[in-house]
């Protein structure tokens, strides 16, 4: 009977382990592809920037959001619908609006959570012939099965 013991403890103690195992390295997987894709999305909105930018770069990005994606900014102009930011874009585009000014976007910190992502970054602009770094940012990223649901700008 003691041994019977022994045994089920052990099997249940290794049991344990391997699922506290396994359940680390999902959740360092999932916490990787929300890095990615934020990455991924910074990268693509430093490209729209430049002068040679086209529509496809703006195609690009919106392949990253949600069918619902919502973009909020308070301070220009309250949520935005897929929709809107892509027209809005695409106008931006055809405006001259991306014109190379924004030479990188420097992210600062990042906190990654369950299905969200906070930033820090601050846009390195050409400014006056000299290349400065622009005032820190705060993004905030909401993830739906690993796809851009919700961008919330604090500033």
């Amino acid at each position: 009977m003691k041994t019977r013991l022994k045994i089920s403890i052990s099997v249940f103690s290794l049991l344990f382990a391997m699922n506290h195992v396994i359940a680390q390295d999902v959740t360092k997987a999932h916490k990787d592809s929300l890095n990615t894709v934020v990455k991924k999305y910074y990268d693509l909105n430093l490209k729209m920037f430049q002068a040679n930018s086209t529509i496809k770069d703006i195609d690009s990005i919106f392949e990253l959001f949600t069918d619902d994606f919502e973009y909020v900014h308070p301070k220009y102009g309250g949520t935005y619908t897929r929709e809107e930011l892509y027209n809005g874009s695409v106008r931006n585009q055809k405006n001259g609006r991306y014109n190379g000014r924004v030479t990188d976007i420097k992210i600062i910190d990042k906190i990654i959570g369950l299905n969200a992502v906070v930033v820090q970054k601050s846009f390195v602009e050409r400014k006056d012939g000299k290349i400065i770094d622009g005032e820190p940012q705060m993004t905030l990223f909401e993830f739906v099965n690993g796809k851009i649901s919700r961008i919330f700008e604090y500033w």
